[in-house]
């Protein structure tokens, strides 16, 4: 196969790979890998096609990060660059690991390293707290296809990446067989019975009735470079109270955006806050039923240096900034969520311990720079309304909102509706936020809840928990919505069990590395004895 064949065949696989996050469709991500395959299998299992190999590889992944995630540019091109190296490191050794096996085992052992090495790469790309952007977990490419995955109840993302592997590999099979009527049948079976289930399951899923929620989304608009943390907050308050005043009179909730107050809020002193206040009088004045969720920087104080993210105040004190999320009604109570998810580079420096001096290079998107605080606690709101029921929700920030497993603890903790606050203007008007919009479409369905998108610009609105965008604002839009919003308090199989694919993953990895590894040393023994 001459090299131009070859390299075709890669812009064929990136074409087919990033359709689903350039809102084409998800669904041409089950035969994505099947070029890369054909040009694996022209290879032999010598050390110099095994580079060759590799080369094409990386070259595979780099175009299909590049053509996904370019936006990330817009805000901090070391984003871009340090993302794409991880996930052609991550992605490609899985897929290297099958191409060196597949010459030299049976092709079952190899097809399962394959898809049991890159779902467990996923998994760990998932769970790791120091060097984590799973924005191209295969699984996440279905999210404008919704339709098509609503068994994502039970398998949650990682459900459809299999779906993909296991697909690209029946029909590569198919191509390569000499009797291709029996790989026919299995490839349409593959293919056709999670349609038909996700048909199913959408056609008959009913929300039971666990009460209902009036909510009012707030959408300001304000530009994140000029005005956003320029502008005095007292400006910035009277555009959002200006939009709070749209809320109806029997609101319940009124829902603003990431990092919406900026006004040293020390945890240990929210009374004094003069926004806080603001919405409070607003709250007593206008809306006394209603309670705001808020985005906000907030800062805890230390007698000493608590925590690896904590830095160094001038009176020998430490402190901590979050990346919050408040709940503030007529009381002097304010329940606080802190960002746990943080965008590494902008929110965070990984590996902390080694690399602590280095902190003041991170990017400010957020109003603060250097290490951000976290607490690993899912919090969940509870606002009682004057009929004596209790609103139970909660406002996974911005980031927060691409980790599925992450994701479910909120509405394992009670949560029966999700509202999630993000500031998507730092990339312009570029998929970046149709992106992100479109993942909480996914998680709507591995919740089965409401969820109420409130940014800062971007795309606010409401998706009901068939994955389905109902009444949104789109970019630069300031505006308001309101809706009456279901509740729900069942647990879907997914929230029970979290991303039980990727763990049972990482063992069917390993241990068929461990056979791989004895089928290698049998096999010489064999030889010899011969």
């Amino acid at each position: 196969m001459s090299i131009g064949k070859k390299l075709l065949l890669v812009l064929c696989s990136v074409v087919l790979l990033a359709a689903g996050w350039l809102r084409i469709s998800g669904l041409t991500l089950l035969a994505a890998f099947v070029p890369l395959l054909l040009i694996s299998y022209r290879y032999d299992a010598s050390r110099r096609s095994f580079w060759k190999m590799a080369g094409w590889t990386a070259l595979t992944i780099t175009l299909w990060s590049v053509a996904t995630v370019w936006w990330v540019w817009n805000a901090a091109p070391i984003g871009v660059v340090a993302a794409t190296v991880v996930q052609v490191v991550l992605f490609g050794t899985a897929f290297m690991i099958y191409h060196y096996t597949s010459k030299r085992c049976r092709p079952a052992l190899a097809n399962v390293l394959l898809v049991a090495g890159w779902l467990a790469a996923e998994y760990i790309y998932l769970a790791n707290e120091q060097i984590s952007f799973p924005w191209l977990v295969l699984g996440n490419g279905f999210a404008n296809d919704t339709w098509a995955v609503q068994w994502y109840e039970y398998t949650g993302a990682l459900g459809g990446s299999l779906w993909v592997l296991v697909s690209n590999l029946l029909l590569f099979n198919l191509i390569i067989a000499t009797e291709r009527r029996a790989w026919i049948l299995r490839e349409a079976l593959w293919i056709a019975l999670p349609l038909i289930a996700s048909a199913v399951i959408g056609a008959t899923w009913r929300q039971p009735a666990a009460g209902e929620a009036t909510v009012t989304v707030i959408q300001p608009n304000i530009d994140s470079y000029t005005e956003k943390f320029f502008m005095p907050q007292q400006w910035q308050d009277s555009v959002m109270l200006a939009l709070a005043a749209e809320a109806p009179a029997d609101a319940d909730l009124i829902v603003l955006p990431e990092t919406a107050i900026e006004d040293d809020l020390w945890e240990e002193s929210l009374a004094y806050s003069a926004s806080l206040n603001r919405l409070r009088t607003f709250l007593r004045t206008q809306r006394p039923a209603a309670a705001f969720i808020s985005g906000a920087t907030t800062y805890r104080q230390y007698p000493d240096e608590a925590t690896v993210s904590s830095r160094p105040l001038r009176n020998g004190t430490w402190y901590d900034a979050f990346n919050s999320a408040l709940m503030i009604d007529t009381t002097a109570t304010v329940t606080i969520h802190h960002k746990n998810k943080l965008v590494i580079g902008v929110e965070m420096m990984p590996f902390m311990k080694i690399l602590k001096p280095f902190t003041q290079y991170i990017v400010d998107l957020g109003g603060t720079t250097g290490q951000l605080g976290r607490d690993g606690i899912c919090r969940v709101f509870s606002h009682p309304t004057p009929e004596g029921t209790t609103i139970r929700t909660a406002a996974p920030v911005c980031y927060e909102s691409v980790y599925g497993d992450y994701f479910t603890g909120f509405a394992a903790g009670g949560a029966q509706m999700i509202c999630v606050i993000t500031n998507d203007g730092w990339w312009d008007d570029t998929p970046g936020y149709r992106q992100h919009f479109s993942y909480s479409r996914l998680r709507a369905i591995e919740t089965r809840r409401w969820i109420v998108r409130s940014a800062n610009t971007g795309i606010s609105g409401f998706i009901d928990p068939l994955g389905r965008p109902q009444e949104t604002l789109g970019w630069e839009v300031r505006g308001t919505l309101t809706r009456t919003v279901p509740l729900y308090d069942g647990l879907t199989d997914y929230v029970r069990y979290g991303d039980l694919l990727g763990r049972v993953s990482c063992y069917v990895f390993l241990l068929s590395m461990l056979y791989y590894a004895v089928y290698r040393i049998r096999r010489r023994s064999l030889l010899i004895d011969a």
